[in-house]
Formats: structure tokens, C-alpha cells, sequence
């Protein structure tokens, strides 16, 4: 269990992520997504040929549930929220940011969505029938 482990820091090192290498949030995702994937499967251990699969899941589980405890400060990722419009007095001015480009925040969210679902159609190869 300490390869995919590894494997799930370096990625969130890549990414900018900082601590996690200590986090024991970390644990709790990386057997939330290796739990999700056996589900899947129908099988008691990850194959090889989804051990990416496991790596990008539990960075996404992770960054998720920092995200959603309002900790992503904490690991070195900002995100702020974009002003959209402004108002004085009679005077209104809306910003186009979000609309053709996408806010920081959208970013994040897109990223930590495909994290969470990556390799979902490479589960038909190894999945098991039961019956």
C-alpha cells in the first residue's frame, strides 16, 4: 500500500499541493477510491492495470474533501472566488471572467471532478461477474 501512496503524493507534489505526504486524510482517501474501484471490479485486490486509475481517484478524494473542510489554503492552494459585478450607485459593471474563461475556482472543480472519475471505462476489462 506505500507504492500507491507515494504515487498519490508525487502527483499532488506536481500539482502544487503541499503536506500531504503527512496528512492522514490522505489514508482515508486513498482507501475511499481503492474501496470504490474493488466495488466496481468485483474484486478483492486493485490489478496493475488500474493502479493509475487508483492514483488519480485518491488525488481527487483528497483534494475534494481539503476543499470541502475549507482547507485548501492549508495545502498551498489558493482559490480565490472572482468578483462578478459591481455596483456604485447608479453605476453597474459586470465582469466577463467565468463566462469564456473559466474562474480558478472552475478550475479546480473540473480537475478534482475528473481526478474523482478517471478510468471508469477501463473497469469492463478487469471487472468480474457475481453471482
Amino acid at each position: 500500500m506505500n507504492a500507491p501512496r507515494e504515487q498519490v503524493t508525487a502527483l499532488l507534489t506536481a500539482m502544487g499541493v503541499t503536506g500531504a505526504e503527512e496528512d492522514r486524510l490522505l489514508d482515508i482517501a486513498l482507501t475511499n477510491a481503492q474501496n470504490a474501484i474493488q466495488n466496481a471490479i468485483n474484486q478483492l485486490e486493485i490489478p496493475d492495470g488500474l493502479s493509475t486509475v487508483l492514483v488519480y481517484r485518491a488525488a481527487g478524494e483528497y483534494l475534494l474533501m481539503k476543499q470541502g473542510a475549507g482547507q485548501l489554503e492549508q495545502i498551498g492552494l489558493v482559490v480565490d472566488a472572482a468578483v462578478k459585478q459591481i455596483q456604485e450607485g447608479d453605476t453597474n459593471t459586470v465582469f466577463a471572467l467565468g463566462e469564456g474563461d473559466q474562474t480558478p475556482e472552475q478550475r479546480l472543480n473540473h480537475l478534482i471532478d475528473w481526478l474523482r472519475t478517471a478510468g471508469a471505462d477501463q473497469f469492463a476489462r478487469f471487472r468480474k461477474l457475481v453471482w
